[in-house]
């Protein structure tokens, strides 16, 4: 039996399963430092013959939940992130995707993509701009309104997670640094506990629709566990500075490959139809 017929893939070849690999780990790695893992990981599942959409979505879930799911023991064990806000910010992150999933059943993503590019691109410029942002934690909110605060985030980030995806974890780390005002170190700390949530919220819809390809799903789980613990341990090394390079770079690649998909869904059927 070859490598194909076994993960379920009768197209699948052998140096396509090394190109998935390498991308899972990458993934993992950015995934642990800043988020916006799918970006690499994703589309290159979506290069294997034969595969589905929604079985490329549910397996790179699957391996995804490795990564999260490392990167955040690595970070909860080295930087000690306040978890009285981030469990009930996982929690309703989760209820989020949730409902994300069941609006992304009706409206196409492709009608929310434009506002999300506008809004990276404010994200960077943003960023660019104020050097000292989450250079350093000085919290906006205090009490129940600080708590408030990151349930509404996690709700919304959760909910975009289950109607879209990409970049979820760069959307919570900058929420968590602009909005709730931690340093970038801390923000990727909670976002990882938060990311992972969403990861299994999105599989628990997945798997009693059978669309998860499990042993493709467990080798990149394995892969994005490897690069996930690497990168976490980077990050925590070399502190906020380094992550907000890598945020920069994350969401400009971000707006690039949105900004392609706005303008293949909407601007060349427009221009088609003219």
């Amino acid at each position: 039996m070859d490598i194909g017929a076994l993960l379920g893939l009768e197209q699948l070849t052998g140096g396509m399963l090394i190109l998935v690999v390498l991308a899972a780990f990458g993934a993992g790695w950015i995934d642990a430092v800043v988020g916006g893992g799918g970006l690499l990981q994703l589309p290159v599942l979506l290069l294997i013959p034969g595969i589905t959409p929604v079985q490329a979505l549910a397996t790179n879930k699957l391996g995804s939940v490795f990564g999260t799911a490392t990167s955040s023991v690595t970070y909860y064990r080295r930087v000690k992130p306040d978890i009285r806000t981030a469990l009930p910010m996982a929690a309703i992150a989760l209820l989020g995707s949730f409902g994300g999933a069941a609006v992304a059943t009706v409206l196409p993503a492709a009608a929310f993509k434009p506002i999300i590019v506008v809004a990276l691109l404010a994200v960077a410029l943003f960023t660019a701009f104020r050097p000292q942002m989450g250079a350093a934690t000085q919290l906006r909110f205090t009490g129940h309104k600080h708590h408030i605060a990151a349930g509404a985030a996690g709700l919304g980030i959760g909910f975009y997670d289950g109607m879209i995806g990409p970049g979820t974890g760069t959307f919570l780390v900058i929420t968590l640094v602009a909005l709730m005002g931690y340093d970038f170190l801390q923000a990727s700390a909670k976002a990882k506990i938060v990311n992972f949530a969403t990861n299994a919220g999105a599989l628990i819809l997945f798997i009693p629709h059978g669309a998860v390809l499990w042993l493709l799903g467990l080798i990149l789980g394995a892969a994005n566990f490897a690069g996930s613990y690497l990168g976490s341990r980077m990050a925590i090394a070399r502190g906020s500075t380094f992550i907000r390079v890598v945020f920069l770079v994350i969401v400009i690649a971000l707006i690039g490959k949105l900004g392609i998909d706005v303008w293949n869904e909407n601007i060349v059927p427009a221009l088609a139809g003219t």
